[in-house]
């Protein structure tokens, strides 16, 4: 069984002990449950399955059952935290605490250079930029964003960016986009995601008035759907999403860096028809 330092769903962890303990023998989840000391045989199945949580008395019980101590004792309690925390904030913290546990004793969290890209615009940005302008100066490349940016952050970003090989430095100020992806766990996707959607949206808002309708584009619809059309739309988006890359990508000269939002979302509540 993996350590449990290398996972990010404390279900899984969980889960995968019970797995293993039953492939060599009788073990079953009320056994499970007492080593624990719970006195529901079905609770901690329960948690595993997602239907229930663990309290903070729950987490060291479970973790002195599956004789968990040390630094791992403590990852596990944050790793709890991080899968259960109430807001994107408390997960944040939780999970550099995870990444601080780690790197202590130097294993790599999986997904923490994709949590660290997608956590800034200027990421992103800054890695098309490059692209634009081989050679370019931090100062310079600063100068072209139009969001807020310092020298020194310039350079922070692009050394993050070489150290996790989604650039590569070739000689002074000059760099070369690798073919390395950013791939994420569904569990840990969703936070940075939804940090980076929040700041792209507070850019197009303010898009509107700070750009010539010539140099963007805002339109929009509001319509009433069922669940059927919503999927069949989202699947467009998505197809229209690969296409738009698609163009992009045989632009012989670019020069400009843009951003494309791609939104829908509930204007009301659910309806129920009765009767």
């Amino acid at each position: 069984m993996r350590p449990v330092i290398t996972y990010h769903d404390y279900r899984r962890f969980m889960q995968d002990f019970y797995d293993e303990r039953k492939s060599t023998s009788s073990f079953t989840w009320r056994e499970y449950a007492r080593l624990a000391g719970f006195t529901s045989p079905t609770y901690l199945k329960l948690v595993c399955e997602g239907k229930s949580n663990l309290s903070d008395l729950g987490i060291e019980r479970v973790a002195a059952a599956i004789n968990l101590g040390g630094f791992e004792r403590v990852y596990f309690r944050y790793l709890v935290q991080f899968n259960q925390a109430k807001n994107d904030e408390e997960r944040k913290n939780a999970f550099a605490s995870m990444q601080d546990i780690a790197r202590a004793n130097k294993i790599r969290v999986v997904d923490s250079s994709a949590f660290t890209y997608f956590e800034s615009w200027k990421n992103p940005v800054l890695r098309e930029l490059v692209a634009l302008m081989p050679g370019a100066t931090p100062e310079a490349l600063a100068e072209m964003c139009w969001q807020p940016i310092t020298e020194q952050e310039v350079r922070k970003s692009l050394d993050f960016m070489v150290s996790v090989g989604l650039l590569k430095r070739k000689f002074k100020d000059v760099y070369v986009q690798t073919d390395k992806a950013i791939m994420g766990n569904s569990d840990v996707f969703p936070v940075v995601i939804r940090s980076m959607h929040r700041e792209m949206a507070s850019f197009a808002q303010k898009a509107i008035d700070e750009f010539q309708v010539n140099d963007r584009n805002f339109s929009g619809v509001t319509m009433s759907v069922d669940r059927d059309a919503y999927e069949q739309i989202t699947r467009e988006l998505e197809s229209c999403r690969r296409k738009i890359v698609a163009i992009a990508n045989t632009s012989r000269k670019p020069d400009q860096v843009y951003r494309l939002n791609m939104q829908m979302f509930p204007l009301s509540k659910k309806f129920e028809k009765r009767g």
